[in-house]
């Protein structure tokens, strides 16, 4: 008699996703030259009615097997954060001084100038914007950083003269059950002398000053803002993986990976992936 081999059933699943890389650091100052906002992480987003970074529409959620292992990576400061094939790109730098921005999922702001305006780096498409240009006022020979680059906006030009050099703003997502603000692009440096402060963007971006500055917010993928004193960039914040997906499944998050799975509600549970590199499987 022929002895067939057990076999474990295969299911299949439809999991949404917000992969968020994350955010980029912050330019230094260099020779009294403030540095430029860090641009966000990359943003992307798959829930139904909501955007993706840089203007795009949401993406098609993921069908994956159950029983089978999924690769995932959180992006720390400056890095891309990936969920299977998913990739967020690293937010790019703001430049240090006189110097365009970096590219990246949002752009990193520019170094503000002498007497050149710097242009910040480009987003990546489908991802986030742009970073904002520096400036530079020959009248009082102050200047300031451009903004980095927000998912949901473009960082604002430096400016010495009013609270500008912001970052773009980031976008607001409810895959948790709440709405959250994340993907801000860090605030420009100033060397304005006045106390003045460039706003990171809604969503964890660090606010700029003519000071040292602030780091971008941990697992939103802010950028962190430039210096507007004699000192380094601030670090990016770091990236999110958060997964949705039907109630009648549990994931397992693998070795290498710091995450929680929430309880069910409204059909769903949701895992929050915060750190680390590893594997996640459902059954």
């Amino acid at each position: 008699m022929q002895i067939l081999a057990s076999v474990v059933p295969v299911g299949e699943l439809t999991v949404d996703y917000l992969v968020i890389g994350g955010g980029g650091a912050g330019g230094a100052t260099a020779s009294g030259y403030a540095g430029g906002g860090g641009g966000a992480g990359g943003y992307r987003n798959s829930v139904s009615g909501e955007s993706s970074g840089g203007g795009a529409s949401a993406e098609t959620p993921l069908t994956v097997s159950s029983n089978v292992n999924y690769s995932v990576v959180v992006g720390g400061s400056g890095q891309s954060s990936t969920f299977s094939t998913v990739v967020a790109a690293a937010g790019g730098a703001g430049a240090t001084g006189l110097a365009n921005g970096s590219t990246g999922g949002s752009g990193g702001g520019a170094g503000s100038g002498d007497s050149t305006w710097f242009t910040g780096g480009s987003g990546t498409a489908n991802q986030g914007y742009a970073g904002g240009r520096g400036s530079y006022n020959s009248s009082t020979n102050l200047s300031g950083g451009g903004g980095g680059g927000g998912a949901g906006a473009v960082g604002a030009s430096g400016s010495s003269e009013v609270n500008n050099g912001a970052g773009g703003v980031g976008l607001a997502s409810s895959i948790t059950g709440t709405s959250v603000y994340r993907g801000g692009g860090g605030g420009g440096g100033t060397n304005s002398n006045n106390g003045q402060t460039n706003a990171g963007g809604n969503g964890g971006g660090g606010t700029g000053s003519d000071g040292t500055g602030n780091a971008g917010t941990a697992n939103t993928g802010g950028g962190g803002s430039g210096s507007g004193s004699s000192g380094s960039g601030n670090a990016g914040g770091s990236g999110v993986v958060i997964l949705r997906y039907a109630d009648s499944f549990t994931i397992t998050i693998g070795a290498g990976l710091t995450g929680t799975e929430s309880a069910a509600s409204g059909g769903y549970k949701r895992a929050t992936l915060t750190a680390g590199s590893g594997n996640v499987s459902w059954a």
